[in-house]
């Protein structure tokens, strides 16, 4: 399960954050993604902020991986950048050849491999045993050298298996994936599709022969969001048992195949609301909904292996 997401400054570290995670690892999750974001101005912009809120500090960061192995879970660290002007980060992008006086890749890239180098270390101190280096960064998934150069400068920092949370659709896309040890994608495959997704990305983990789990996965308790699992803008009224079937059918989809091995699902915040408000939430979080009965079931009859 992820968790702590969207990372915002003076939620971690907080006895209601601690109560949410409890909670988290009584619905049979034993692995969990701490995700939380740093923000760039733009998609054309080359600096992160690391330390602008309103993204973690680092000691909320350590309290929080500390805090999920207290509990006897594994944790992957999932740094992500977002833009601060709301655009999706898969559209962070540069002129493919470098123009004097424009933005560049390089320079994105030096400033992202700053970024991931300050957390690398975190996860490597705190004995993380997953590290995530990135999620749905699409127009960026072609600079194949540079995320090569990034990877093997994290290993000289990180000595743990490295992942990469490609977006949905795009796991046959990308030509590094020999340069990790796990691969990861979004999988917010719409309702009644999974068979042909399932069988597009077993061709990929064959070819590439490495591990594979779903780094996100999920559907928002709301009517129609089974068919468009990845838009939590979508209208429609709260509906737990939209959302639980989709899990029903993703879990039985997904357990079928040998080459599986597991979700972390979206998503957890570390803010709660309270289980009479649950009905009327519409959005990912499966706490006392129909759902999240689904999760614990699936999860504490089948214990699966770790990704890694």
């Amino acid at each position: 399960m992820t968790w702590g997401w969207t990372g915002v400054r003076a939620t971690w570290s907080t006895p209601e954050a601690a109560d949410s995670m409890r909670l988290m690892r009584e619905a049979g999750v034993t692995w969990t993604a701490v995700a939380f974001g740093a923000l760039q101005a733009t998609a054309q912009s080359t600096e992160i902020d690391v330390d602008a809120q309103p993204t973690v500090t680092d000691d909320e960061v350590r309290w929080a991986i500390r805090e999920a192995k207290s509990l006897g879970m594994k944790v992957c660290l999932k740094p992500v950048v977002n833009v601060a002007d709301g655009t999706w980060r898969a559209f962070i992008g540069f002129f493919d050849q470098a123009v004097p006086g424009e933005p560049s890749w390089a320079e994105w890239f030096a400033s992202y491999t700053r970024f991931l180098l300050r957390y690398a270390a975190i996860a490597e101190a705190e004995g993380c045993e997953l590290f995530c280096i990135g999620c749905e960064m699409v127009q960026a998934d072609g600079r194949e050298a540079e995320w090569r150069a990034l990877i093997e400068e994290l290993r000289a920092v990180y000595s743990g298996p490295i992942t990469y949370n490609c977006d949905k659709y795009q796991e046959d896309r990308l030509s590094w994936w020999d340069a990790v040890d796990v691969i990861s994608s979004s999988g917010y495959y719409p309702t009644g599709t999974w068979t042909e997704h399932l069988d597009r990305i077993g061709g990929v983990v064959e070819r590439a022969g490495k591990p594979f789990f779903f780094m996100e996965a999920g559907c928002p308790s709301r009517e129609g969001s089974p068919a468009r699992p990845n838009d939590w803008t979508l209208e429609g009224a709260p509906s737990e048992r939209a959302q639980a079937d989709y899990y029903r059918e993703m879990f039985v989809a997904c357990e079928q195949r040998e080459w599986m091995r597991g979700f972390m699902l979206w998503d957890w915040p570390a803010v709660l609301y309270s289980p009479d408000e649950a009905a009327s939430n519409d959005d990912y979080c499966v706490f006392a909904k129909e759902a999240e009965a689904v999760v614990r079931e699936h999860y504490l009859r089948r214990r699966p292996d770790p990704p890694a």
